[in-house]
């Protein structure tokens, strides 16, 4: 049976670079949901559906293979069969796919997806209901979190890094409202799964956080 490991939490906690990490230290497939999510609007794209037309983009999503794996150490993304890395990064698939992820359809295709990759692959997910809901078997799952402080704080970072003069405390307000957002969606709302480990990121290091994931697969 393939080791599945399921990685929940708010937005900030540092999920994708540390399920990224793990992956490579476990010799995973890293699961880029929000990627898979981008491939049906690219499709969708392609196919001149109107992204409003929810009925359209029901149908047509169902159209859409999307796998992903691995060539040279770099993940890629397969629409159809189709290498699309270079295609999933624009504002234009960016803004549709932000209109299509709400559709219940897409998220029922890519659920269905999801689920068949980790049936037949070493993989690792991050997200908001992958261990509730995508990967309920996962072991292990964690809930990785950190305060509202200390995710703001690492995003004020970065933003200065770039050489901006971010506001803190809209920072840390943002995060908080997008928390309650993400806990009280009507579908597959943020909630940590009963048999999760809780692991606060608070005042540990990335390589500490990895291997603490790293050590529950033992």
């Amino acid at each position: 049976m393939p080791l599945n490991i399921a990685i929940d939490g708010p937005a900030g906690a540092g999920k994708s670079t540390i399920a990224k990490m793990v992956a490579k230290k476990k010799n995973l497939i890293y699961v880029d949901t929000g990627a898979m999510y981008r491939a049906v609007a690219l499709y969708i794209l392609r196919k001149g559906v109107d992204p409003a037309d929810i009925e359209a983009v029901s149908k047509t999503s169902k159209e859409a293979d999307i796998t992903i794996g691995y060539e040279d150490g770099v993940q890629i993304v397969y629409l159809n069969g189709e290498n699309v890395n270079a295609f999933l990064r624009t504002e234009e698939v960016g803004n549709v796919a932000s209109k299509t992820s709400a559709n219940p359809a897409v998220r029922e295709h890519l659920l269905y997806l999801q689920k068949q990759l980790a049936a037949s692959n070493d993989c690792i997910m991050d997200g908001r209901d992958i261990g509730t809901v995508v990967l309920p078997n996962a072991k292990p799952k964690v809930y990785l979190t950190a305060s509202s402080e200390v995710r703001a704080k690492r995003r004020f970072d970065e933003l200065v890094a770039k050489g901006e003069e971010p506001d803190f405390d809209k920072i840390k307000a943002d995060i908080e409202q997008r928390d309650y957002q993400d806990m009280h969606r009507e579908i597959a709302p943020l909630r940590q799964a009963e048999d999760a480990t809780l692991v606060d990121s608070s005042y540990m290091t990335i390589e500490e956080v990895v291997q603490v994931i790293c050590d529950l697969c033992e």
